[in-house]
C-alpha cells in the first residue's frame, strides 16, 4: 500500500491558522472524552448494580493504577531510551497494555478497599474499546513518531510511515482487530451469551493480549527478556492472572465443537 493512494500523507500534521496539530495528542484526549461519554449513556441505559459512590472509587483506582503502570510498562520497553531522554519523556511516554493490566489492578485493589465485591468491567469494556480504536487512529497518523509501526515488510499491507520503509501498519492492524471484538462483544452482550458478570471485560482482556502478544513479533523491539519483550512479558501474566476464564473458555469450546 503506497502513501500516494491515501487521502493524507503519514505522518499526518495539518497546520490550521499557522498551528500544526498534534492529530496523535488530539485524538488521544477525543478518545477519552467519547470513551467516557459512551460509558455514561450505558450506565443510564442498563443501569448499574454498583453504588454511584463505589463506582467512583473503583474509577479512581483504575485511573492511579492505569498511569503507573502505563510508564512503567514504556519504560521496560527501551529503558536506554528513557534514560537518555529525562524526566520529561518518562512522564509522557506510556503504552495503553500497561494502563490497562494496571487499571484492572488499581480496580481491585479499590474494591477491596470499599468492600464491594461484584464485577465491575462489563460496563467498562465497549467504552474502553471504542477509545482504543480512536487512540489508535492517532497513533497511525503519528507514523513512525509513534511507536507503533512494524518491522520492513513485502506484505501487501506494508506502507510507508514516514522514513522511506514499508513496513507493518500495527496501528491499522489493531484498529481493524479491536472493531471486529467490538461488534462480537456488543452481539454476544445482546443475547446475553455469557451468564458470568464480569465475563465480557475478561473477554476482551483475553482476546486484546493474544493479538498484542501475536502483533509483537512483528514490531522492531531491541529490549527482550528470555527472547520476549516487555509487552509479551505482561501479556503472559495477563493470561496468569486469568487462567480460569481461559480454561473454562477452552472447554466450552471443546463441548461445542464436539456437538457440532
Amino acid at each position: 500500500m503506497n502513501n500516494s493512494l491515501l487521502v493524507v500523507p503519514i505522518p499526518f500534521e495539518p497546520t490550521v491558522f499557522g498551528v500544526t496539530l498534534n492529530m496523535h495528542l488530539i485524538l488521544e484526549y477525543l478518545a477519552f472524552f467519547i470513551a467516557f461519554r459512551y460509558y455514561i449513556i450505558l450506565r443510564k441505559k442498563k443501569g448499574d448494580a454498583i453504588s454511584s459512590e463505589n463506582r467512583l472509587s473503583i474509577i479512581i483506582g483504575a485511573v492511579f493504577g492505569a498511569l503507573l503502570l502505563s510508564r512503567l510498562v514504556a519504560f521496560l520497553e527501551n529503558p536506554n531510551l528513557h534514560f537518555e531522554q529525562g524526566l520529561l519523556f518518562n512522564l509522557n511516554n506510556k503504552t495503553i497494555m500497561g494502563g490497562l493490566f494496571g487499571g484492572l489492578l488499581g480496580v481491585e485493589l479499590a474494591k477491596k478497599i470499599i468492600g464491594e465485591e461484584r464485577s465491575s468491567g462489563d460496563l467498562f469494556t465497549l467504552p474502553i474499546l471504542l477509545g482504543i480504536i480512536i487512540g489508535r487512529l492517532g497513533c497511525f497518523l503519528a507514523g513512525v513518531k509513534e511507536f507503533t509501526y512494524g518491522k520492513e515488510t513485502s506484505f501487501f499491507m506494508g506502507m510507508d510511515l514516514g522514513d522511506g520503509v514499508t513496513r507493518h501498519p500495527i496501528a491499522l492492524y489493531e484498529i481493524l482487530f479491536l472493531s471486529v471484538l467490538l461488534i462480537v462483544i456488543k452481539r454476544l452482550q445482546k443475547n446475553n451469551a455469557l451468564p458470568t458478570n464480569g465475563d465480557y471485560f475478561k473477554l476482551f482482556m483475553v482476546s486484546y493480549f493474544v493479538f498484542r502478544f501475536a502483533v509483537e513479533f512483528l514490531k522492531p523491539n531491541q529490549f527482550y527478556i528470555l527472547g520476549l519483550s516487555s509487552i509479551q512479558i505482561l501479556c503472559l501474566i495477563c493470561f496468569l492472572y486469568y487462567h480460569k476464564f481461559i480454561v473454562q473458555g477452552i472447554a466450552y469450546a471443546r463441548k461445542k465443537l464436539h456437538v457440532l
